[in-house]
C-alpha cells in the first residue's frame, strides 16, 4: 500500500509543510510540501528526522519505575495509582506547594500536552510552577502584558512587507524564526533586499543570518539596552517621532527625559559600536517607508532583557511602525488565544502577585523563574519542593547552574517525568511516563500560529497508530488528574485506565467554529476541523492586518508606552551605565555567549543520527587575536571557568566572534552517567549551563541572564 501523507513539522517554530511518502507501513521519503502557501515547499534538515524520532530504539514507549535493581517496566494502571497516591500524601503532609512542576519547550509543540497538561497543573494547586519561559521569551510576554494588556499580543515582524529590518540577538537562519514563525526565512530575507530594502544584524557573533545581511555590527554582550536607549535618544533629538493617538503624551515626555543621557558618543564607549553607526541606524530606521526592530534570545537572556524588549516595542511605536504593514504587527489565528470569549483563551497574564519563597523573585502568569528551582528544592522549610513533575524538559542542560540542579533533583522524595527519553534530567525520576511521538498523534499548532508572520491554519492527523498499550500525553494527564481527585476525596482508584470522551480534537473543533474564521464571523469560509481535514496543505488566512485599538486589552485602550513597573528598574539601569563607563579589570576577562544550530535547537534532538552528522559542533569559538594572546591553537582543548564551575572544551578559532567574546552552543553535556541516549552520548560535548549562574537574573522580569557570562580561559598543562 502506497500513499502520501501531509503534515506540518513541529520540531521548531516554523511549521513547515511536509510531504511524506509511505509504502507498506514504512516511510520512503520526505520533502517540503510545495502546495503549502506558508512554507512554500521549504524544508530544513530537522523535518525528515521525525522518522528517526519515531523509530529511535532508545525511545521509551511504556512506563518505567526506578527500583533498587534498576529501571522496571510497569503497567499504566499500577504506576498512575502509585503516583497519584504519593502526590496526595506529600501534599497532605507538607502542603500544596511541596509539589513543583516544570514544563519544557517541546510542550508548546504539542497541543494535547498543552490543553490537558494545564488541567493537571491547575488541579495540583501549587505556586511552584516553572517552565522554559524564564530562560527564553519571558521579557517578550511580560512587556506585551504591561504595554498591550495581554501576554500573547506579541508584535510580529511583518517580514514579507518591510523595507528595513533591524535584528538584535536573533539568528533566524538557525532558528527558522523565534517568536516569529517564518519558514523559508532565507528567501524572505533576501526578498527584502531584492525589493530595495535592507536588513541589519547587531550581534557579538557574525551569525549565519549576519553573513548574508546588508550589514553586521558587533556589540559587546549585555549592552544592547544602551544601544537601544541611544537609538531612541537620536529619534527624539532629530524630532523623528510619529504621532500616535494610542500613546499618551506623558509617556513620551517620560521616555524623552530618560534617554537624554544616553547619547551615541557615550554609549559607543560601552557597546563598542561607533557613534556614527548608532546615529545612522536611528535615522535610517525612522525615515524608512516601513521598518521593524526585532530582538530574540540574545537580548532576552541578559540582565536588562525586559528593558530591551520595552525599548524594541518603543522604537517600533514612536516611529509609526507598530501595527503597521511592514512593521511590527499582530496575528489573528483561527484559534484565537487572545480574543475575549475564545474557547481556549489564554490568561492575559499577571505579574509579581506572589514571589518565590527563598529569593522573593516575581511570578509571571502563575510561574516562578526557573533559576529559583534548585534553591526551592534544597532550602528546608515550609513550602520546600519535595516532589517534582517534569514534562518534555531537560532543565539540567537547559537552565542555569545545571550541576546545582542535578544535586537538587537527587534529593527529591518523588520525581515524575513525562518524557520518552532517559536523559540527564529524567534519570533522577522515580517514574518516567512516556507519551507517543509526533507521528503517532494528531496535532494543531496552538502557539506558533500566534507568532506566525502570516495567518494560517493546518491540522495534522496521525501517520501511524501507536503500539498497543501506548498512551498520548493528554491521556496520561487525564488519567492521573482524575486519580488525584479520587484519592483526595477518599474514593477507591479504578483497576482500569480512566478515559475521557473529550479529546484535544473536540476542543479545537469547537474553537475553530466559534473563532474569527468560523461560520458566524466568516460565513464564506466556515472554519472547522472538518475543513482542515479536507485541506491537507493547510488554509491560508491572509497577511497580518491592523488590529489596534480593537485588540488592545489595556483598561483605557491605550498603549502603555511607559509602564509603571518600569520605573523600579531604572536606578539599576543607571547604576550599571555608570559602572560601564569606568575601566574594570576582571579575573574573568572574557564574555561567554551561547549559540544554536539549525540541526539541533533542542537537546533531545541530539539523539537523532543525521542531525548530529558533520563536524563536531560543541566547540568554543574564539577570535584569532584572543587565541594568539592565550597561546592556544585551533582544536586545542582548554579549561573554561566561571564563578560557578569549569569545563574542558576544544576551541574553534574564527573571526565570527567579537574580540573578548567566546561562544559555546546550547544543549550539550551528554557525558553524564545513567542516561540511555546512545547517539547523544557519542556527541556528548559539554553543557554551557555548567558555567552559567542561577543567581544572575534580569531582576525586573526574573528571566535568566545567560548572555555575557564572565569567564576565564586556561591552557591545559602537559
Amino acid at each position: 500500500m502506497e500513499f502520501t501523507h501531509y503534515r506540518s513539522c513541529n520540531l521548531c517554530e516554523a511549521m513547515c509543510g511536509l510531504q511524506i511518502e509511505v509504502k507498506n507501513g514504512s516511510i520512503q521519503g520526505f520533502k517540503g510540501d510545495p502546495k503549502d502557501s506558508f512554507s512554500r515547499g521549504h524544508i530544513c534538515p530537522k523535518g525528515p528526522e521525525l522518522k528517526s524520532l519515531y523509530e529511535d530504539p532508545d525511545r521509551i514507549k511504556f512506563p518505567l519505575k526506578r527500583t533498587e535493581s534498576g529501571w522496571e517496566e510497569v503497567s499504566w494502571v499500577s504506576v498512575l495509582s502509585e503516583i497519584a497516591t504519593k502526590i496526595v500524601n506529600i501534599q497532605s503532609k507538607y502542603g500544596n506547594d511541596s509539589v513543583g512542576i516544570y514544563n519544557g519547550n517541546p510542550t508548546v509543540h504539542n497541543y494535547g500536552s498543552m490543553l490537558f497538561g494545564q488541567r493537571f497543573v491547575s488541579r495540583i494547586k501549587t505556586k511552584n510552577n516553572f517552565s522554559a519561559t524564564s530562560v527564553d521569551q519571558l521579557p517578550h510576554q511580560l512587556l506585551s502584558y504591561l504595554m498591550f494588556g495581554h501576554q500573547l499580543l506579541i508584535p510580529i515582524p511583518d517580514i514579507d512587507r518591510t523595507q528595513f529590518f533591524l535584528i538584535l540577538g536573533g539568528n533566524p537562519f538557525a532558528s527558522n524564526g523565534s517568536l516569529m514563525s517564518v519558514p523559508d526565512v532565507k528567501k524572505r530575507l533576501k526578498s527584502i533586499q531584492d525589493r530595495g530594502g535592507k536588513y541589519i544584524v547587531v550581534d557579538p557573533r557574525k551569525t549565519e543570518t549576519a553573513e548574508h545581511a546588508n550589514e553586521h555590527i558587533f556589540i559587546k554582550p549585555g549592552t544592547d539596552v544602551f544601544f537601544l536607549l541611544s537609538i531612541v535618544h537620536v529619534i527624539f533629538k532629530e524630532k523623528l517621532t510619529k504621532p500616535n493617538p494610542l500613546v499618551k503624551e506623558a509617556d513620551l515626555i517620560s521616555i524623552q527625559s530618560l534617554v537624554n543621557e544616553f547619547d551615541p558618543e557615550t554609549v559607543s564607549k560601552i557597546t563598542g559600536i561607533p557613534k556614527e553607526t548608532i546615529q545612522r541606524i536611528a535615522l535610517e530606521f525612522a525615515t524608512a517607508p516601513s521598518a521593524v526592530c526585532y530582538g530574540r534570545v540574545g537580548v532576552s537572556t541578559q540582565e536588562f532583557g525586559a528593558l530591551c524588549q520595552w525599548l524594541i516595542n518603543t522604537i517600533n511605536t514612536i516611529t509609526g511602525n507598530l501595527d503597521k504593514e511592514g512593521g511590527a504587527m499582530f496575528t489573528l489565528p483561527a484559534v484565537d488565544l487572545v480574543g475575549e470569549g475564545s474557547v481556549i483563551r489564554s490568561s492575559p497574564g499577571s505579574f509579581n502577585t506572589y514571589q518565590s519563597r527563598v529569593r522573593k523573585l516575581p511570578e509571571f502568569n502563575d510561574e516562578l523563574p526557573v533559576s529559583a528551582l534548585a534553591e526551592e528544592i534544597l532550602t528546608e522549610g515550609e513550602g520546600q519542593i519535595r516532589c517534582l513533575v517534569t514534562s518534555a524538559g531537560n532543565p539540567v542542560l537547559s537552565t542555569p547552574n545545571g550541576k546545582r540542579l542535578e544535586n537538587a533533583l537527587s534529593s527529591l522524595d518523588l520525581m515524575i517525568s513525562f518524557d520518552f527519553y532517559l536523559n540527564e534530567t529524567t534519570k533522577h525520576a522515580h517514574y518516567i511516563l512516556p507519551p507517543t511521538s509526533a507521528l503517532e498523534h494528531d496535532h494543531y499548532d496552538l502557539i506558533f500560529n500566534v507568532f506566525a508572520i502570516r495567518n494560517t491554519a493546518r491540522y495534522n492527523e496521525p501517520l501511524f497508530p501507536p503500539k498497543e498499550g501506548m498512551l498520548h500525553d493528554w491521556e496520561i494527564f487525564t488519567d492521573l488528574t482524575k486519580r488525584i481527585e479520587l484519592k483526595r476525596s477518599g474514593k477507591d482508584l479504578p483497576e482500569e485506565l480512566i478515559r475521557t470522551k473529550l479529546t484535544p480534537a473536540n476542543i479545537i473543533d469547537h474553537a475553530l467554529k466559534s473563532g474569527p474564521y468560523g461560520a458566524k464571523q466568516n460565513p464564506d469560509l466556515q472554519m472547522s476541523l472538518e475543513l482542515l481535514k479536507n485541506s491537507p496543505h493547510g488554509v491560508d488566512l491572509g497577511p497580518l492586518k491592523r488590529s489596534f485599538p480593537e485588540r488592545l486589552y489595556t483598561d483605557d485602550k491605550k498603549i502603555q508606552l511607559f509602564p509603571n513597573h518600569l520605573e523600579k528598574d531604572l536606578p539599576r539601569l543607571k547604576e550599571k551605565f555608570q559602572k560601564h563607563l569606568v575601566a574594570n579589570q576582571s579575573l574573568y576577562p572574557f564574555l561567554l555567549i551561547g549559540r544554536r544550530h539549525l540541526r539541533n535547537n533542542n537537546s533531545w534532538m541530539h539523539n537523532l543520527p543525521k542531525l548530529m552528522s558533520g563536524k563536531p559542533r560543541c566547540t568554543m569559538m574564539i577570535h584569532p587575536d584572543d587565541a594568539n594572546q592565550l597561546g592556544i591553537k585551533n582544536e586545542e582543548e582548554v579549561i573554561v571557568a566561571s564563578k560557578v564551575g569549569q569545563l574542558t572544551i576544544p576551541i574553534e578559532i574564527t573571526e565570527e566572534l567579537m574580540k573578548g567574546v567566546v561562544s559555546i552552543p546550547h544543549g550539550f553535556g551528554h557525558n553524564r552517567t545513567g542516561t540511555n541516549q546512545k547517539v547523544a552520548s557519542q556527541f556528548s560535548g559539554v553543557s554551557i549551563n555548567d558555567l552559567t549562574d542561577d543567581q544572575n537574573l534580569d531582576e525586573f522580569s526574573g528571566n535568566a541572564a545567560f548572555s555575557g557570562v564572565q569567564v576565564k580561559i586556561m591552557k591545559i598543562k602537559n
